[in-house]
């Protein structure tokens, strides 16, 4: 029986070893990726996380260097004592910018939210939170939305047949409707005016994730008052409408469903089917677009209602891609920000194991990323190397 033990526990030790030398083994790859993230809150760069887990997985380098996750993107770089600096385009003459859109082969934009006075006093100054001269000035932008010089590097991306990944929130609030009509034209891709979320709890007295924006919105149209208490789906327009889908009252299924068709499942290697419990956009493409998967919504008749008084489809997509003449793809989705460890990129095969990670929690997103988010980043990254190899 001891003997037994003793094998078990160093097989368990040898595991992680092996994995771990078949990532160190594993051949460097060369694929310039360009990653601008302007909602980096902390060090840990959450919003761009999931994207350099993979990069780093697949050994993909810069400049035949491995990806620093906190120095390899153009945005906003936190030091985590209070402190920031920005790097990014709004100085680069018109040669410079086309330069840098010569040297890479990719573009990823992955969050233009940006930072708010709120969040940053909250996480860095939480002694001045009831300070009057902060208390007014809460929700100002530090930093946050597309320029027209971010979206001209789009354009040289474009003309460049270079390969160009978009995610949500990249033409919602805080990008200026001119900004966002030009990338809608330039892209041939329409936004509603309609982002959503997912909440486990909707009781505002219980799940301190809803937004107070979102509840203050919500209440100024409702005589005060917030009714909801079981979960549901959160949406909010451009012009701060609120439509709150609740389950029973307007759900039969309260979280929202990714579908893939089986063709692109297979391509992509994708379930035909996974929650997606985080905020997402509703947009609209043009037919010359592929459909790579579609967001549904279980709805009853008072749901169907609500939805229909808000214009907003019970299907739409989650992931597309245009691909004559150059190759872009937009995720409709915050797809990049999962809570992963980045440690676990420097093991190969690891998926293998990754649903030890999973809970019963429906607000879990470490089955999005193993299921959906990492194999189809996978997928696209690994077709763009073989065409820049």
């Amino acid at each position: 029986m001891k003997k037994i033990l003793i094998y078990i526990l160093i097989f368990v030790v040898m595991i992680p070893l092996v994995l771990w030398l078949l990532w160190i083994l594993k051949k460097p790859r060369q694929l310039n990726l360009l990653i601008l993230d302007k909602t980096v809150l902390t060090t840990s760069v959450q919003e761009h996380l999931s994207l350099s887990w993979i990069i780093n997985n697949e050994k993909f380098v810069h400049n035949n260097k491995a990806y620093n996750k906190q120095k390899n993107y153009y945005g906003f770089f936190p030091d985590d004592k209070g402190n920031f600096h920005i790097r990014d385009f709004e100085n680069f003459s018109a040669n410079e910018l086309n330069n840098l859109a010569h040297h890479y082969d990719a573009a990823y934009y992955t969050d233009m939210y940006g930072i708010y006075t709120n969040e940053w006093i909250t996480r860095y100054y939480p002694e001045k939170l009831h300070d009057r001269r902060f208390i007014a000035d809460r929700s100002r932008k530090i930093y946050g939305g597309m320029t027209r010089k971010e979206l001209d590097y789009l354009r040289l991306m474009k003309q460049n047949n270079k390969l160009i990944i978009n995610e949500f929130n990249i033409i919602a609030s805080p990008t200026s409707k001119e900004i966002r009509t030009q990338y809608e034209n330039e892209f041939n891709i329409h936004w509603t005016g309609w982002v959503g979320r997912y909440f486990d709890n909707l009781d505002t007295l219980v799940n301190a994730d809803i937004p107070r924006w979102l509840i203050d919105n919500y209440t100024s149209n409702h005589n005060g008052k917030w009714p909801f208490k079981k979960s549901g789906i959160a949406f909010v327009s451009e012009n701060d409408q609120v439509l709150i889908l609740e389950k029973d009252t307007h759900l039969n299924i309260d979280i929202p469903f990714i579908y893939t068709n089986e063709k692109n499942a297979k391509h992509y290697h994708l379930p035909e089917k996974i929650k997606y419990p985080f905020w997402f956009d509703v947009i609209e493409v043009s037919p010359s677009f592929e459909v790579i998967s579609s967001y549904r919504l279980d709805t009853n008749n008072a749901g169907d209602s609500l939805l229909a008084l808000g214009k907003i489809p019970k299907v739409f997509p989650a992931a597309v891609n245009y691909k004559n003449g150059y190759n872009f793809y937009y995720f409709c989705g915050d797809f990049a920000d999962n809570p992963i460890s980045y440690a676990s990129s420097r093991f190969r095969l690891i998926e293998m194991f990754s649903s030890f990670s999973y809970s019963s929690s429906p607000n879990e997103r470490n089955s999005f990323f193993w299921k959906y988010y990492r194999p189809l980043l996978q997928q696209i990254l690994n077709e763009e190397y073989e065409q820049t190899e």
